[in-house]
């Protein structure tokens, strides 16, 4: 795109540190007419020719969010002062609103628009007089998923991507919706946002009746309807939440650019990519696939660093209430914080260094994998009141980790988890009766964005007054007569597990469709400060049975037949310590963390008829259960 920028005026910008760095506003056009604006941080008031990070985000180019990090000294690390960090790395850095967020023109769409957007940005910044040619792209969230939407239409001169919690692989199958199910955080992030829309910043009649909404409310009467919603006010940000919700099967809608990168890796540019992830992230499966396939017909290199935190929050050791120990942030341990760790990842494969600097000394390569195995902890309550659960960082050259065996442990009749197979001769199966009336609560997991309804990270499976859907005497959810049980005797020595989790069920149900879900959790043994042990969620997953055979064309189940289903859950690492148990609940609803399934086998959004399915696992030799997870060797 030809440059047909003026030079804007530059503004000096003082900072903490007693430096400054000098900013101005650019408008950036795009194909449609539409003009995007963004800030340029340089070191001078005129720019030198140097590569460009680029950010886009829908959050505020100059609003801090709590996944920027900290600083190595603990503090808050401001957009301006982030900036300016890599601008005396060597490079200019380019901010951008999205398309109908901050400053910017047009109207917002969630994920949609922004390949073109991206696209069109990324060119035109290479046709500026203060770039080499060089743009390379960075930040995490909505901004990860900006990187990937935009490198699908192969921009000429994309450098490098530092892919941060997100970078659609598939939204279908992790983000928006899992196993045919839809991730209710999409909601609460709609009405979070629609907060601080165009619409509600003009007229505070529509700001006025959005903060009038009570959200949790709200989610005891799902499904929603266009104008019988929380979000009826801004239209908009409704209506593109129910066209997701509505969509259940995999169709052209779920294979856009910007929602579906594994249809478009070929186009890929071949440029060095890192993908950072969080075992407490909903977006673990899309980093190992972006990992993996873009490493697979690529011959740059590509990384993989997955840490023990939730959404973007790699400064703290706690996920929920879990102490992961002093290993556990990336501030410390992989550099001495997130600005070091990215600046010197870019400077390498970039070849930039600070103007004043000397040529560095030549580094060990990074391994292609980082990975952080939480547990070996005492067990016990810390001095903030959370379990001590333990982790350290190990690396590896691929993902799964090749020195890693899969196991396969059978689920029996009794709870056992059980490396023999059921025994012959005897029809083993468990049934219950799950009420779309009265889900299973979430509690933690791979969740962001869910607040005031719910929060992701690692808890004792036992609700609180605070988790959605309770009520009082709060008993432990293996109480349940819908959650099913299985867990190992206690362990004799130290297990570790790293790697995909996939259930292979064999069900039967009196219901046209339903759903089952699996949690993978590590039990810890009773002590003076736990009692009751202490039931740790690792990861959870879930599969809509319409959806068995194929995401695309859904089928109803027949009444008492047996199909045997593949429930997988995003990856995990763990160490299970001598005497803890291994553990998996089996059941049908994971509410609010996901939408329930209403058993009549009608559309989902829309479905206002609730019945109760009976549901069967089965555990005979005929028609067995069980656990497939990866294992490292002692």
């Amino acid at each position: 795109m030809t440059s047909v920028n003026t030079e804007p005026a530059a503004d000096r910008i003082p900072l903490p540190d007693g430096g400054s760095v000098w900013r101005r506003v650019v408008r950036t056009p795009m194909r449609d007419g539409v003009e995007l604006v963004a800030d340029v941080y340089t070191t001078d008031p005129r720019p030198r020719r140097r590569p460009v990070l680029l950010e886009r985000t829908p959050y505020g180019r100059r609003t801090r969010r709590e996944s920027d990090g900290l600083g190595r000294d603990g503090r808050s690390i401001m957009p301006d002062e982030s900036a300016a960090h890599f601008a005396r790395q060597g490079f200019n850095v380019v901010r951008q609103d999205c398309r109908g967020r901050g400053d910017s023109g047009g109207t917002f769409v969630k994920y949609l628009g922004e390949a073109a957007d991206g696209y069109d940005t990324v060119e035109w910044i290479a046709a500026q007089e203060w770039c080499d040619g060089r743009v390379a792209t960075t930040g995490v969230s909505y901004s990860a998923h900006t990187q990937t939407a935009l490198a699908a239409l192969s921009p000429a001169h994309l450098a490098a991507m530092f892919v941060d919690s997100g970078g659609f692989a598939s939204a279908y199958e992790a983000g928006i919706r899992m196993g045919g199910a839809f991730e209710l955080k999409q909601a609460t992030w709609a009405y979070r946002h629609a907060l601080n829309s165009v619409a509600a910043q003009r007229d505070p009649v529509v700001a006025a009746a959005l903060r009038s909404q009570d959200l949790r409310a709200w989610f005891r009467a799902t499904p929603w309807r266009r104008g019988a919603s929380p979000l009826r006010a801004t239209p908009e940000y409704e209506d593109y939440l129910l066209h997701q919700w509505e969509r259940g099967a995999f169709g052209e809608f779920w294979q856009q650019l910007g929602l579906f990168g594994r249809g478009y890796y070929d186009q890929f540019p071949d440029v060095p990519s890192l993908h950072m992830v969080s075992w407490y992230d909903p977006y673990v499966r899309t980093a190992v696939e972006n990992f993996q396939r873009l490493g697979a017909v690529k011959s740059s290199p590509v990384y993989l660093v997955v840490g023990p935190w939730t959404h973007g929050a790699r400064s703290v050791r706690h996920a929920g209430d879990v102490d992961f120990g002093s290993e556990a942030t990336l501030d410390g341990n992989l550099a001495a914080d997130y600005w070091e760790f990215r600046a010197r990842w870019f400077a390498r494969h970039l070849g930039v260094r600070p103007d004043d600097a000397a040529a560095p000394e030549e580094e060990p390569a990074d391994p292609p994998v980082r990975y952080f195995v939480m547990g070996g902890g005492s067990g016990r309550r810390t001095a903030e009141g959370r379990l001590d659960h333990g982790g350290h960082w190990r690396t590896a050259g691929d993902w799964p980790p090749p020195e890693s065996t899969r196991l396969r442990l059978y689920l029996r009749q009794r709870g056992e988890l059980s490396t023999e197979p059921p025994v012959e001769g005897i029809d083993d199966r468990l049934e219950y009766d799950f009420d779309p009336a009265h889900p299973v609560p979430t509690i933690g997991g791979q969740i962001t964005s869910g607040e005031p309804v719910m929060v992701g990270g690692a808890f004792d499976q036992t609700p609180t007054e605070t988790t959605f859907g309770c009520e009082p005497p709060y008993l432990p959810l293996a109480s349940r007569p819908d959650v099913l049980v299985f867990q190992s005797e206690p362990l004799e020595r130290d297990f570790v597990l790293a790697g995909p989790v996939e259930v292979r069920l064999s069900v039967s149900s009196s219901a046209p469709d339903t759903d089952f879900t699996i949690r993978l959790i590590d039990v810890h043994p009773p002590n003076d400060d736990y009692p009751n042990g202490y039931a740790m969620n690792l990861t959870d997953g879930i599969l809509r049975c319409r959806y068995r055979d194929s995401y695309t064309e859904p089928s109803p189940m027949r009444p008492g037949q047996v199909y045997s289903i593949a429930v997988t859950a995003p990856d995990t690492a763990n160490l299970f310590a001598a005497g803890h148990r291994i553990r998996l609940d089996v059941s049908s609803s994971n509410f609010p963390r996901f939408d329930v399934n209403a058993g009549t086998g009608g559309p989902e959004a829309t479905e206002r008829r609730r019945v109760v399915a009976i549901n069967t696992v089965h555990l005979s030799p005929e028609h067995p259960s069980w656990l497939s997870v990866h294992v490292l060797p002692e």
